[in-house]
């Protein structure tokens, strides 16, 4: 008998030799039908694998990611099968599953794929999912599988970089591939598929290889699955934050200047310093104190804090001097400026906390074909604090910062978060800094302090950052899709290389303990996700314009006149577009500008003081007619709903 232990911590006796399938089947038939792939002691396996050890299972089924991973990977077995049918002679090289589906690589030699092959393909991936075709593992010995693989240059050079014992093929219907594992019981679960696109890629990403085909597809347990999330990429491509930047006129980006550096347009700089008051606003009341510290720094600065050696090869290149040896670097962060802040005057443990702000642009070289709009730029500003404080201050300090970040997200409409508590790898410990007794410390101080907190968290190994772990905030949007948004991390290690100190109650010197938050993260990416959440339609306190006034003709120009100096006197938002278009033309153009308020002033509105309302998205509900009291009234309470008051 072996004993089985299940993710609830139960443990179950069953007679060795039993598969994954067969003990879901002893929990519930009904969970049985529905589990596609499971996991024994940290080891993707198959559902039909021989258990023949004590250990920990973990059965998936569609909902887990582990179970979408299976899913999508055996469904790129399924198209290769497809493609080597439809394309004779073509060579297969890797088919790995990726968020939201799976790609293969194909060396597709003098043959070509386009989409109007795309019906074919699918139609064909369809039926032979619907022959119900077992995925079956068998392994392999090297030169066996080097034999079956003599003409395919890619398959070989795999498995030459392989040890003889370790390989396995999954075989299914008539295909056979080299595989590691990782399937669902059988093809007939797939009953929806799509081939979402095709491009170039080299083999092995290096650009000395060939470059290959990579086919992007998609697949599911449900054509409604399928339905839905091609529905969900059409509203993706409206809600995209270069098409909605360039529509609402926030940003652009130029190639005189240099790629993946925004350029900000006055409505969207305007929108950035909101969102900069906003938060300085509450970091006043928090304690904080704002700074400023230069775009470059010397490069001893960087290989002190350690930055140098863990980034400086994906960063920009030094910038040297008419000095000799004289090497400066762009900055790449802002923490070891604020040790050196810090660092500037002696301090008493009386003195701590001390917590330095600042919005400090960084840079960092990312590579071309890894920029995306905002969300992937090479200088970008970050809304950037360190808190220096005793270890005894440490836990307080901590859970402050936990309610600033709350109350960003609570002002700008995100709600669906998980606290994700970042750590070391439990293995690899080469890519970190520091002891491991101030990791444990500082790990340590993260998890009692999300507990305390009542936040709801999952715990990522080998995500923490080389100096230290993290509390990483992971936002879902309006699309369901999720974001890394706000960090705070624990650091023991940048006191110690920058020997910062203060003088503690014993008269001795001591280390502080040093905290690394950025409830933004940074604001080219936070206003890219802000602005795919939002569509455009931001909280109405920071809508580039609050409000619009539409004259219905040149003859009520002088009322509009006044009905913007009164809104202004409120520091109400609003212009007035009064060009010669038809009203239906203005308001057109306002709803394609997301402004929240039309206000429609003609001969009744000029006789009784009054304006006509029309909101934003609401055609047909028809207009409401107030006074300017009363609309400020309407406004002011609004936004009280959607800002919160911030509270220490």
């Amino acid at each position: 008998m072996i004993k089985i232990t299940l993710p609830d911590g139960s443990i179950r006796e069953f007679a060795s030799g039993i598969t994954p399938m067969e003990v879901a089947k002893s929990i519930s038939e009904g969970f049985a039908r529905n589990v596609i792939s499971a996991s024994f002691n940290g080891t993707t396996i198959e559902t039909e694998t021989p258990l023949t050890t004590d250990g920990s299972l973990i059965l998936y089924t569609w909902n887990d990611a582990e179970g979408k991973k299976a899913f999508w990977h055996s469904t790129s077995h399924v198209m290769a099968q497809a493609l080597e049918e439809l394309y004779p002679g073509i060579k297969l090289t890797l088919g790995p599953a990726i968020a939201n589906g799976f790609y293969y690589d194909v060396d597709f030699e003098d043959q070509k794929i386009v989409e109007a092959d795309f019906k074919k393909i699918e139609d064909r991936v369809l039926e032979i999912s619907r022959e119900k075709h077992e995925f079956k593992m068998r392994p392999v010995s090297k030169a066996a599988a080097l034999e079956i693989y003599k003409d395919n240059v890619y398959k070989t050079e795999l498995i030459s970089n392989l040890e003889d014992g370790t390989i396995t093929f999954c075989d299914h219907a008539t295909f056979t591939d080299l595989c590691r594992g990782g399937h669902i019981p059988n093809t007939g679960i797939i009953k929806a598929f799509k081939i979402m696109s095709v491009a170039g890629a080299y083999w092995r990403g290096d650009e000395k290889n060939k470059q290959l085909t990579r086919v992007y597809g998609t697949s599911f347990p449900k054509q409604k699955d399928l339905t839905e999330y091609l529905e969900l990429l059409e509203e993706a491509k409206r809600r995209d934050h270069r098409k909605l930047g360039k529509e609402l006129e926030l940003f652009a980006f130029s190639q005189k200047v240099g790629q993946g550096l925004p350029l900000w347009l006055p409505k969207g700089a305007a929108l950035r310093d909101r969102l900069e008051q906003f938060l300085k606003k509450a970091q006043k009341k928090a304690g904080y104190e704002q700074v400023v510290t230069p775009h470059i720094g010397q490069k001893e600065l960087y290989v002190t804090s350690g930055h140098y050696a863990k980034y400086g090869a994906d960063s920009f290149q030094p910038i040297h001097t008419p000095a000799e040896g004289e090497e400066f670097l762009l900055k790449p962060m802002n923490c070891p400026h604020h040790c050196e802040i810090y660092n500037v005057r002696p301090w008493s443990y009386k003195d701590l906390p001390k917590r330095y702000a600042e919005f400090g642009t960084v840079y960092r070289y990312e590579q071309s074909g890894e920029l995306h709009g905002l969300t992937r730029v090479r200088g970008f500003t970050q809304d950037d604090a360190h808190i220096f404080c005793t270890p005894e201050q440490l836990d307080e300090e901590f859970k402050k910062v936990i309610d600033l970040v709350l109350y960003v997200f609570g002002s700008l409409g995100f709600e669906d978060f998980t606290a994700q508590i970042s750590l070391r790898d439990q293995e690899n410990r080469e890519k970190y800094i520091g002891t491991d007794e101030n990791w444990e410390k500082a790990e340590n101080a993260i998890i009692n302090a999300a507990a305390d907190k009542g936040l709801n968290t999952v715990v990522e190994y080998g995500e923490a950052a080389f100096y230290g772990p993290k509390l990483d905030f992971m936002v879902k949007d309006a699309l369901g899709r999720q974001w890394q948004l706000g960090t705070i991390q624990v650091d023991y290690n940048l006191p110690e290389r920058f020997e910062l100190t203060y003088k503690g109650a014993d008269n001795e010197l001591h280390r502080p303990v040093m905290i690394h938050r950025a409830p933004f993260g940074s604001m080219e990416r936070f206003i890219a996700i802000l602005l795919e959440h939002t569509a455009g339609n931001f909280p109405l306190w920071l809508m580039p314009e609050q409000a619009i006034i539409l004259s219905l003709s040149e003859k009520y120009e002088i009322y509009a006149k006044k009905v913007l100096d009164l809104l202004e006197n409120h520091e109400i938002r609003a212009l007035i577009d009064n060009r010669s278009e038809t009203i239906g033309k203005k308001i057109r153009d306002a709803e394609m500008q997301k402004i929240p308020f039309m206000l429609i002033v003609g001969e009744e509105e000029e006789k009784n003081g009054t304006i006509s309302i029309r909101r934003h998205g609401q055609e047909g509900k028809g207009n409401i007619t107030v006074t300017i009291d009363e609309f400020v009234a309407i406004v002011d309470e609004e936004i009280k709903k959607t800002l919160k008051v911030f509270t220490v």
